[in-house]
């Protein structure tokens, strides 16, 4: 599975499901972005299944970046049902993405099993 571009017709329907969601914020004229995305993309395959992969490109869905905080790019952040569970900061290799996505995969199952979706009402409460 590719990795899906994320806007706001599509951003609370896809953090929100209930497989992990790995969300690259990122910008074209970033260089350390561009060296992180065929890296994103690769592992993205390894991953396939049991995390989603999504981009948000954050000159174009600014709202979204202000929505997650986001001051500087590359940030990933990860979510389990629409909650902002990690965060990783700057370009990584490969080994390193990976090892950090196992890590954070190994605490999202108590997430999981402990949250039930955030609904859009619950969120602007």
């Amino acid at each position: 599975m590719a990795t899906i571009e994320l806007d706001s017709s599509n951003w609370q329907k896809i953090i929100s499901e209930t497989t992990p969601v790995i969300v690259d914020f990122w910008a074209p004229w970033c260089p350390w972005c561009m060296r992180l995305l065929p890296v994103f993309e690769e592992v993205s395959r390894q991953y396939e299944g049991r995390m989603i992969f999504a981009k948000v490109n954050v000159e174009e869905q600014q709202e979204i970046a202000q929505l997650n905080g986001i001051s500087g790019i590359p940030v990933l952040k990860l979510f389990c049902n629409g909650r902002n569970t990690g965060e990783l900061v700057g370009y990584m290799t490969k080994e390193k993405l990976v090892s950090e996505l196992d890590r954070m995969l190994s605490t999202v199952s108590d997430c999981l099993a402990q949250s039930s979706v955030l609904s859009k009402e619950t969120v602007t409460k």
